[in-house]
């Protein structure tokens, strides 16, 4: 039984949505002018380990704006997206127009069982650490069915990061690192596979903004606080641009796995 069925057969109230996560509502526009997509080498690793192409179903679960969805899109798969923020989603809807979107949460999806060939979660699985998130992935993923979920990782030694880190990192709150050792412990999951990609690409001091602005916990910050953090990356990011153009260097972390 998932999660939110159980809170309701008991009378419990609460919202499912992280009260960090919430604070993307207010800078999905900020999040689909400055995130950067995904490698293509990531991408094709991902579809060629879990056999993501033509006659595949793969949901997306946190979708924000679709920057992932979109690549999964092109690989000729019947996508279907999760999304429980309604300013994302509006965005998602956007720039895909033919994906179905789903409002709803991990623990309570509106999906059959065993309706999923592949399930993944782009920036966004650290969100999904408990029973009943995981208890419901199983649910909808057929049996021998893929997990694979990516982020992108700074490398804060490497290039730009060097000069914003500084400015960012007084306001980071801890890592969300319990989703490893949740999927880990998993009783569906088998063992993690894992790869990195270097992510190279381009991008403005404005798009930069626009990333850093749509981060959870800059965008939770007190309003002035918030504007002074965005002002300084932006200043930082003109300083280190060519021709308008900032060099990102970062790379792009994937671990699959499969269900039992």
């Amino acid at each position: 039984m998932s999660g939110a069925i159980r809170n309701r057969l008991e009378g419990v109230s609460r919202d499912p949505v992280d009260p960090r996560a919430q604070h993307f509502g207010g800078v999905a526009a900020e999040y689909e002018q400055g995130r950067p997509g995904y490698p293509e080498e990531a991408v094709a690793f991902i579809a060629a380990e879990l056999g993501i192409g033509p006659g595949c179903v793969v949901v997306d679960l946190g979708a924000g704006t679709g920057k992932f969805t979109r690549m999964l899109v092109a690989t000729g798969a019947t996508v279907i997206a999760v999304e429980p923020i309604a300013e994302m989603r509006a965005e998602l809807s956007r720039a895909l127009p033919g994906v179905v979107v789903h409002d709803a949460v991990v623990s309570d999806l509106p999906l059959a069982d065993a309706s999923a060939d592949v399930v993944t979660a782009a920036q966004a699985f650290h969100w999904f650490s408990d029973d009943d998130d995981l208890a419901e992935i199983a649910r909808v993923l057929r049996p021998g069915g893929g997990v694979g979920l990516l982020w992108n990782r700074q490398d804060l030694d490497v290039g730009m990061w060097e000069r914003i880190e500084p400015i960012i990192a007084p306001h980071r709150p801890p890592p969300r690192t319990a989703w490893r050792a949740a999927l880990e412990a998993a009783p569906w999951s088998g063992p993690l596979r894992e790869k990195s990609f270097v992510h190279r690409h381009a991008t403005t001091p404005e798009q930069l903004s626009g990333r850093v602005a749509s981060l959870s916990w800059i965008a939770g910050l007190d309003d002035a606080v918030r504007s002074d953090v965005v002002r300084h990356v932006a200043a930082a990011a003109s300083e280190l641009a060519v021709d308008g153009v900032l060099d990102v260097v970062e790379r792009t972390e994937v671990v699959l796995t499969t269900r039992h």
